[in-house]
């Protein structure tokens, strides 16, 4: 006769009289190394992201150099505040509550620090790098392969490691929070990896091996999901055991958990596509985005509800402790942004909404409260108990929530009304059909948004400096109990279903089928959207006047690249009659084929510049050269900042022949042996830009970077212009 269920509390009770615990001791000290690490990335990233919404408001006050410029901190605030800030939080609680769950130490100490310090150094490279210009020009992948490689085997480390823990725990049961845990680490690996093949260069500089239409699914698929599988399931997973522990209250509802983790990790991975809607991509993947993206608003709020029904009859703890509130609020802007995301995937409102700062509106709600605010609470909750002492000061902890709270609501707000006024601003027409502002005027009125934004911003940086210093009294007041002792049960060997036991508990009780179980479940849509996507040349038909880019134009592509204009610029001119009369004939999917990588933006804080270099919108070599030695002198108001050390910058020319080899690889159509002669064809584009120049008394030598961008700039939309026909399928 097979034995009964180590679940039952009758036989915990029973082992526990005879005597059969087993003693051993959660690691504490790995927690508190990534909750320090949570508490400084984040303070170093909030206030990254700060200094770069300043510096739309104060664009020559705060022009302190290349390295400070706006197109190469604004990675650098997003991946840290993503991957140092929340990722380090994301770590904090798995370790706190992985082992209490499975009633285990973790797997390997070793592993363990050996995954604290390579994250750590990542970010640290990251820090380095992007300032540097060392950056892919993808938004949320912009580390280079060297780093991308680290990132993958430290993501490694840490599944090991999880998993491994998971295979020699005492608690048979695999509790909600885990299913999250493992949902993440297979979908993380497997978005990162895809998303990161690329052919390198250099050390560090590297080309995508997708392209154009292609290089943009693939990377909104990532970007999508890893908001998705990094800023949501392992916050869903944290939510549902730290929640209901600082509530003392269970789970409100065991079977809304399934639900929502199944359908929330199936229908996710579809939505990417709702990035790019009205764009090249074709109409069915766009089409599949939407469906999936608005339906995911059910398994979304199914979370949300789970978690606040979970404080029913705890409601009065809610006005007296401060880690409910904080996470109270995390929860509420889960659901508000769970709520307008879907909301957003649709044509109508997205033909709004898209390339304004109603989207920067819609990530800092989920950012600042959902990420933001849960792990506030967290921290409060945890550094007392492994620190075995009180909060040292719970005023100043409610000091905090409410200038949190106060600093989203300053954010927000103000770019859900900008947002609104720049897309209706780039819309408008005068009555005889004109339109009727140009775009340098919906730039300079969006200047006080900005600024009440920055004071938002200076709220929440504020409120979590207060943390740090509250946390870190609160350490000092303390001694951290680094191996914590418990006891339980060695785990049933045997098992035998119950009549009556639900069919999920069979997953719960097997890791391995239940991670198997989730990658099929994420791979089914990336997989229906891509490979058609890749596979029928009907997807992406091809522009018999679309060529290569010369060898000076795809170096300056490349400092392009390096100095983040795509954070401010789009190259994607949508089939609306505003965007058509502003900038020139829309997008055509032919027109990216040789884009690695592509360059269509998310956000315009400049105007579109897919036809920069051809009709109405093209301006002269010399226009350029002075818009980026001093662009507030050309167009008063601008809030870009100077680019004047592209001036004297010498342009490396010793990298051309392993550019053009890579782009041969990539099967860009470069003649056999041209890497040989590329660099005497760059001279001459080179020499004779500087010659243009010359006419108008700019006196520049034709080695310099300048040139290569205005070269570039000059490119842009000549394809089109010399030939409309009709795209030929190949």
């Amino acid at each position: 006769m097979l034995q009964q269920t180590s679940l039952d509390p009758k036989v915990v009770h029973a082992k526990a009289r005879a005597g059969n615990l087993e003693t051993f001791y959660y690691d504490n000290a790995i927690v508190r190394n990534f909750a320090f690490a949570t508490i400084i990335w984040g303070v170093v990233g909030m206030l990254a992201g700060l200094w770069v919404a300043l510096q739309l408001v104060f664009p020559t006050v705060l022009n302190l150099g290349p390295w400070l410029n706006f197109g190469r901190l604004r990675p650098l605030h997003t991946n840290a505040v993503i991957f140092a800030f929340v990722g380090n939080g994301i770590f904090m609680g798995y370790y706190y509550s992985l082992q209490r769950l499975l009633k285990t130490r973790m797997y390997s100490d070793k592993l363990s620090k050996i995954h604290f310090w390579g994250w750590q150094a990542i970010i640290v490279a990251a820090a380095i790098t992007l300032p540097l210009g060392f950056t892919s020009g993808k938004e949320y992948a912009e580390l280079e392969w060297p780093i991308d490689i680290a990132i993958t085997v430290i993501w490694v480390v840490f599944g090991w490691n999880m998993f491994a823990t998971i295979l020699k725990r005492r608690e048979r049961h695999l509790y909600v929070a885990v299913w999250f845990y493992i949902a993440t680490f297979i979908t993380v690996a497997v978005l990162h990896v895809v998303n990161s093949i690329e052919l390198p260069v250099g050390f560090f500089k590297s080309y995508p091996v997708y392209a154009g239409v292609q290089d943009a699914l693939v990377q909104w698929w990532y970007g999508h999901n890893a908001v998705a599988f990094f800023l949501t399931t392992p916050y869903l997973g944290l939510m549902y055991y730290f929640l209901p522990k600082a509530a003392n209250r269970p789970v409100y509802s065991y079977k809304l958990s399934i639900i929502h983790f199944w359908a929330l990790i199936f229908i996710y991975i579809w939505a990417g596509p709702h990035h790019l809607l009205y764009s090249a991509l074709p109409n069915w993947a766009q089409s599949l985005g939407i469906v999936f993206s608005f339906t995911l608003i059910f398994p979304s709020w199914g979370g949300m509800i789970n978690g606040l029904l979970t404080l029913r009859g705890a409601w009065d703890k809610v006005r007296e402790d401060v880690v409910l509130k904080f996470m109270v609020v995390a929860v509420t802007a889960y659901g508000m942004a769970t709520f307008e995301g879907p909301m957003l995937s649709l044509k109508s409102i997205n033909a709004i909404s898209h390339f304004t700062d109603w989207t920067i509106a819609h990530v800092h709600v989920g950012g600042l409260g959902w990420n933001g605010m849960l792990t506030f609470g967290i921290l409060y909750w945890l550094i007392p108990k492994i620190f075995r002492t009180p909060l040292y000061s719970k005023k100043l902890a409610s000091v905090h929530f409410w200038i949190a709270t106060l600093g989203i609501l300053f954010y927000a707000i103000p770019m859900y009304v900008a947002g609104f006024m720049q897309s209706s601003m780039w819309k408008e027409f005068t009555p005889s059909g004109q339109l009727k502002y140009s775009f340098l005027e919906t730039v300079t009125f969006m200047k006080p948004f900005y600024a009440v934004r920055g004071f938002g911003g200076t709220l929440f940086v504020v409120g979590a400096i207060i943390m740090m210093y509250n946390l870190f009294k609160t350490v000092a007041q303390g001694k951290i109990v680094a191996n914590e002792a418990a006891e339980a049960p060695a785990l049933e060997k045997e098992y035998v279903k119950h009549q009556g036991e639900h069919w999920h508990r069979w997953i719960e009780r097997r890791p391995t089928p239940l991670l198997v179980m989730t990658l099929i479940v994420i791979l089914i849509g990336g997989a229906v959207e891509m490979i058609p996507t890749f596979m029928v040349k009907s997807n992406i038909p091809t522009i018999a006047s679309v060529k290569p880019y010369t060898p000076l134009e795809l170096q300056g592509r490349d400092i392009y690249v390096r100095e983040g204009c795509y954070t401010c610029h789009s190259q994607m001119i949508r089939p609306f009659r505003s965007e058509t009369e502003r900038y020139g004939e829309y997008a055509k999917a032919g027109e990216f084929v040789y884009d690695h990588p592509f360059q269509w933006g998310s956000k315009r804080t400049g105007p579109d510049l897919s036809r920069e270099g051809a009709g109405n919108n093209k301006k002269s070599d010399t226009w350029h050269f002075n818009h980026m030695d001093d662009p507030q002198s050309i167009s008063t108001g601008s809030v870009m900042p100077s680019y004047s050390f592209l001036i004297d910058n010498k342009l490396d020319t010793s990298t051309t022949a392993a550019k053009i080899i890579a782009m041969q690889k990539l099967g860009v159509p470069y003649e056999k042996g041209y890497e040989l002669v590329a660099n005497q064809d760059l001279q001459k584009q080179a020499a004779e830009i500087a010659a243009s120049l010359k006419k108008d008394n700019i006196q520049v030598k034709p080695d310099k970077e300048i040139l290569a961008i205005i070269a570039y700039l000059q490119r842009l939309g000549t394809d089109i212009g010399k030939n409309k026909q009709t795209a030929q399928n190949n």
